[in-house]
């Protein structure tokens, strides 16, 4: 699979022999990722990321349809990654989940060009007729689900009310997202995995649970 370049550094490459369909389908999404997340939805051109792949722009309509369609399938693609290791691509359940975000904090500070994307990415997708809107609402409300779900399974003896742990997830969330910005800004002083344990290992106690993220801070 063919690997980026930094973020926001076009890269002129001769043009390459035909590979098999799914392989060019893959490299169009690692180079996709890498021009949005760069210079968001709306600034990136489709025919920088055709280049950097080394195939025409009609190549990448030919394989996606529209631009809005490979948005739609990098963000599937990024999604994916971050499950590619578990059984069935599937992520942890109950306190399992909880340390399944903390190794994710933890392995962001690895890839600062996924966490770039996501930022710009979802960020963009607030504004009117963007084209991923439907997908990050349907994120978070699959995600909320899933931390809510493993909240309640991590209190067993008196499950806080719907409403409490429903809260919690999004919290949880929201500290995650916040905390990407303010590390991709301030790397050296941001510590994302420590300050996900602190949040979630709090929240944990508040609602009554004897798990914890086990972090090793």
């Amino acid at each position: 699979m063919t690997t980026p370049d930094a973020p926001g550094v076009p890269t002129k490459r001769p043009r390459s022999a035909r590979v098999p369909a799914d392989q060019r389908r893959a490299e169009i999404l690692v180079a996709a990722l890498d021009v949005f997340g760069a210079r968001g939805y709306h600034k990136a051109a489709l025919s920088e990321i055709a280049e950097r792949v080394g195939i025409t722009h009609q190549g990448i309509l030919h394989h996606f349809g529209s631009k809005d369609q490979l948005l739609v399938e990098v963000l599937e693609y990024r999604d994916a990654l971050d499950v590619q290791d578990f059984e069935n691509h599937e992520p942890p359940h109950g306190p399992e989940l909880m340390r399944h975000l903390v190794h994710t904090a933890r392995a962001n500070t690895q890839r600062a060009g996924l966490v770039q994307s996501y930022a710009v990415l979802s960020a963009e997708s607030v504004t009117e007729g963007h084209p991923a809107q439907d997908s990050f609402r349907d994120r978070f409300t699959h995600l909320r689900g899933l931390i809510t779900q493993a909240l309640s399974d991590a209190c067993p003896d008196e499950p806080p009310s719907d409403a409490e742990l429903d809260a919690a997830a999004s919290s949880i969330i929201a500290v995650m997202d916040g905390l990407q910005i303010q590390w991709l800004l301030d790397p050296e002083h941001v510590d994302m995995p420590y300050a996900v344990a602190l949040v979630v290992d709090a929240l944990l106690a508040r609602l009554g649970s004897p798990s914890r993220t086990d972090n090793t801070l």
